[in-house]
């Protein structure tokens, strides 16, 4: 019974080899007294590998379903030569940007792409993959950091933090197709074509505090809306001194802006670095948003996406929660240089 339980775990883990799930079902079907022909024919094996199996279980059990070492010498593979090669770029007559396990095998001879797939695994290599990366080349990198990191970690005393920022070309897109809903087994399904219906940019405010979000909504994202949406935020937050994080847009230092900073002194512009716009908090919650909200919605016209940006806001600030700033600006700094 027990060796029962043990066989059909075998015919029902998928990681496991599949020679090993065939020799369970063999054995399996033995213990059901269906008869080897008939094994031959359910299982799709041949018949001496049938009574082989039964013999092989019959006299040794489970343990001998397992493979037995190899007869020979073991094979050698230089795992230096395969890594040194991996870090090497392909020869420009393959035509290719990086290496596959089959192509350096070729290249090589006298080795398997399974060992060069086992040597990467092993050694951490993975050609396939490519992450990017970009230098700040602000000449005030390092004050900018202090300063935003700073008011993350350390905020001012009766005052309140906001993160700013827009997120524009937000596509209002309608599905040619009723959208087929989930169903056991199967994911929602919609149709790969759809029909633009107008775009609009979602400008938000961020405060650090408590994670809500004062938002609005225009047609473009100039520094007369960008103005107008400083005034709307200066509005929600009255008598109390704002520190406002934005990026290096160039909407975000209109002079026209800059004016009426100027006739406003309790509201303080502190700007990310050059290419240092993830230093922004809110583009946290734009990542949220576009995931729950936005890029599987279905929307007739600007306007219908506009009501739904509004209503996720909305349900958004009944259960927010702050986001956890960690890193210190040394941390930032060291990995930055």
């Amino acid at each position: 019974a027990e060796d029962r339980a043990e066989l059909t775990r075998w015919t029902r883990t998928p990681s496991l080899p599949a020679g090993l799930a065939q020799r369970a079902r063999i054995v399996l079907l033995a213990d059901e007294g269906v008869g080897t022909n008939e094994i031959v024919h359910r299982v799709g094996v041949s018949k001496p590998t049938v009574i082989a199996w039964k013999k092989r279980y019959a006299a040794e059990g489970i343990a001998g379903l397992e493979d037995r070492p190899k007869r020979g010498r073991p094979a050698q593979v230089d795992e230096v030569a395969v890594v040194l090669a991996t870090l090497e770029s392909p020869p420009e007559e393959l035509g290719v940007t990086h290496w596959s396990s089959r192509l350096l095998a070729d290249h090589l001879g006298g080795i398997s792409n399974v060992w060069v797939a086992r040597i990467w695994r092993k050694w951490g290599l993975q050609p396939w993959r490519r992450e990017t990366f970009k230098f700040s080349t602000d000449p005030n990198l390092e004050a900018k950091v202090r300063d935003v990191v700073g008011l993350y970690l350390a905020p001012p005393e009766k005052a309140v933090v906001l993160s700013i920022d827009e997120k524009s070309q937000i596509q209002a897109l309608d599905r040619t197709a009723p959208i087929l809903p989930m169903r056991p087994g199967l994911p929602e399904k919609a149709t790969h074509d759809y029909v633009r219906h107008g775009t609009t940019t979602l400008f938000a405010a961020l405060e650090i505090a408590t994670g809500k979000i004062t938002d609005a909504c225009y047609p473009r994202h100039r520094s007369d809306e960008f103005l107008k949406f400083l005034k709307q935020v200066a509005k929600a937050y009255p008598r109390v001194k704002l520190h406002l994080i934005v990026d290096n847009y160039a909407t975000h230092k209109h002079p026209a802006v800059q004016a009426w900073l100027a006739n406003n002194p309790r509201i303080t512009m502190h700007f990310t670095p050059t290419s240092g716009s993830w230093l922004n908090m809110v583009e946290i919650f734009f990542g949220i948003i576009t995931r729950q909200a936005i890029r599987r919605g279905t929307f007739t016209s600007v306007k219908d996406l506009i009501a739904a940006i509004e209503t996720y806001i909305d349900a958004w600030n009944e259960r927010c929660q702050p986001f956890t700033w960690t890193k210190t600006a040394d941390e930032i700094l060291t990995k930055a240089t």
